[in-house]
C-alpha cells in the first residue's frame, strides 16, 4: 500500500481541507491570534475575520449575517436548535403539551435530543420513509397536529444520499402558520433542517426552503473539522444551551474558534462558486462506477435512488459478502470507504436507515457506502473497479451460508 496512492471515497464522513482554505486559516493560528471579544487591535483583527466569515455563510444561505450562530459543528447546531427552541417555548408556557415531528432516518444528533425530550413528556411523531428513503409528503401533512410546534427533517441522508422535499414541506408549514395566525392561534410551527450533507450539491437558500433553522458543518465542504453554524431566522424563539459567557448573542457561550470560522467562511465561498461544475464531474464518476459495478458483480442492490440523491452517493449492498470485511479488504488496497455513517461506525448493529428502507438485516450488513468528491478521478474509479469484483467474489466464498 505504501507505494500506491490512496483513493478516498468517504467524502460524506469528511472531506480534505481545500488548499485555499488552509492558506487563509494559517495566519489566525500564530499571527492574528487575538480573542475576537477583546477590544485591543489583536482582538479586533480577529473579530473582523469572524465578521467576514459570517457574511460568507449568510451570503450562501441568503440570510442576514446576524442570523448566523457559529458552533463546533452540525451536532452542536442540531442540539442548539432542538433543545434551544423547545426550552424557549417551555419557558413561555410550561403547561403546554408540545408535539414535535422528525423522521426515522435522521442523524443521531437530531434523534437523540428528540428522544431525550420525549422521555421528558414531549410528544414525538417519527415519520417513516419509502423504499427510496424519502418521506411521503401526505404522511408528513397528516402528522401535523394542532399542538405541533417544531419539525426537524434532514435535507440529505448521509448514508444513501436521499433528498427530502424540504421546500414542499416548508410551503406546507408556511400555509398552516398563516392559517393559525388568521384564526388567532398563538402557536407557530418552527421548521429545522440539518443541511450538512446538502451544502456541496443543493440550493440552501433558507427563503427558498422555508426553514427557520438550518445546521451545517465545515468538514463536509472541504473546510476544517470542529466548526459549524446554525442559521436562526430573526424572531425565532431560542434559548442558549451552553452557558458561561455572552458569545454569539448569548446563544452559544465559548471563545470563538477563529481559524476554524475563517476556514468555514472560505470553504463555503468556494462551494458557492464551484457547485455546478463539481456536481457535473462527480455525477459522471458516480454513475459510471455504479453502471460498472452492476455489470461486473452479480447480486448487488443499489440502495441510492439515482433520480433523487446527491451526485456523490453510491450505497450498494453486496449480497453474500460481509460489509465490514469488504471495507477492511479495500482499506488494505489503499481504498477508503464506509459501511454507513461515520458517527455510528463503532456500532455493530445494522444501519437503521437501511432497515427503514426495507432491507433485511443480513443484507444491510453487506452494504458499503461510496461517496465521491471533487478531487476523485476516472483513473481512481478504474482502479477500484479492478480490485472490487474479485475481492467481493473471494469474500462471498469465505462467508458462511445464510
Amino acid at each position: 500500500m505504501s507505494n500506491i496512492k490512496p483513493i478516498y471515497l468517504d467524502h460524506s464522513a469528511a472531506t480534505p481541507v481545500d488548499k485555499e482554505v488552509l492558506k487563509i486559516m494559517l495566519p489566525y493560528f500564530s499571527q492574528t491570534y487575538g480573542n475576537p471579544s477583546s477590544l485591543h487591535s489583536f482582538g479586533q483583527a480577529a473579530a473582523a475575520a469572524v465578521s467576514q466569515a459570517r457574511e460568507n455563510v449568510a451570503d450562501f444561505l441568503s440570510c442576514q449575517a446576524s442570523e448566523i450562530i457559529f458552533t463546533s459543528g452540525a451536532t452542536e447546531a442540531d442540539n442548539l436548535a432542538i433543545f434551544g427552541l423547545v426550552n424557549a417555548l417551555r419557558e413561555k408556557n410550561p403547561k403546554e403539551k408540545l408535539h414535535l415531528i422528525t423522521s426515522v432516518i435522521e442523524h443521531p444528533a437530531v434523534l437523540e435530543p428528540v428522544r431525550r425530550l420525549e422521555a421528558e413528556g414531549v410528544r414525538v411523531t417519527y415519520l417513516p420513509v419509502r423504499k427510496n428513503g424519502v418521506i411521503n409528503l401526505e404522511n408528513f401533512i397528516k402528522a401535523i397536529k394542532d399542538n405541533t410546534v417544531f419539525i426537524s427533517i434532514m435535507y440529505v441522508n448521509s448514508e444513501i444520499g436521499a433528498i427530502q422535499p424540504i421546500r414542499q414541506m416548508g410551503e406546507v408549514i408556511e400555509k398552516i402558520n398563516r392559517q393559525r395566525a388568521k384564526s388567532g392561534a398563538n402557536r407557530k410551527i418552527y421548521f429545522h433542517t440539518d443541511a450538512t450533507q446538502a451544502l456541496n450539491f443543493l440550493n440552501c437558500d433558507v427563503k427558498y426552503l422555508g426553514v427557520d433553522l438550518l445546521s451545517l458543518s465545515g468538514h463536509k465542504i472541504y473546510g476544517p473539522k470542529g466548526v459549524g453554524a446554525l442559521f436562526v431566522r430573526a424572531g425565532t424563539a431560542l434559548s442558549g444551551v451552553q452557558l458561561g459567557g455572552h458569545h454569539e448573542k448569548n446563544l452559544r457561550s465559548g471563545t470563538l474558534n477563529v481559524p476554524g470560522i475563517v476556514g468555514l467562511g472560505q470553504a463555503i465561498k468556494i462551494c458557492a462558486t464551484n457547485q455546478k461544475k463539481n456536481n457535473k464531474e462527480i455525477l459522471k464518476l458516480r454513475d459510471k462506477f455504479i453502471a460498472q459495478v452492476k455489470r461486473l458483480i452479480p447480486r448487488v442492490i443499489i440502495n441510492t435512488d439515482l433520480k433523487n440523491s446527491t451526485p456523490a452517493h453510491a450505497n450498494i449492498s453486496f449480497v453474500g459478502a460481509e460489509g465490514e470485511s469488504i471495507l477492511i479488504a479495500l482499506d488494505l488496497e489503499g481504498i477508503a470507504v464506509s459501511t454507513g455513517s461515520a458517527c455510528a461506525s463503532a456500532n455493530l448493529k445494522a444501519s437503521p436507515v437501511l432497515l427503514a428502507i426495507g432491507l433485511k438485516e443480513e443484507i444491510a450488513h453487506s452494504t458499503i457506502r461510496f461517496t465521491f468528491g471533487k478531487n476523485n478521478t476516472a483513473a481512481e474509479v478504474k482502479r477500484v473497479l479492478k480490485i472490487l469484483p474479485p475481492l467481493v467474489k473471494r469474500l462471498r466464498r469465505l462467508a458462511p451460508e445464510l
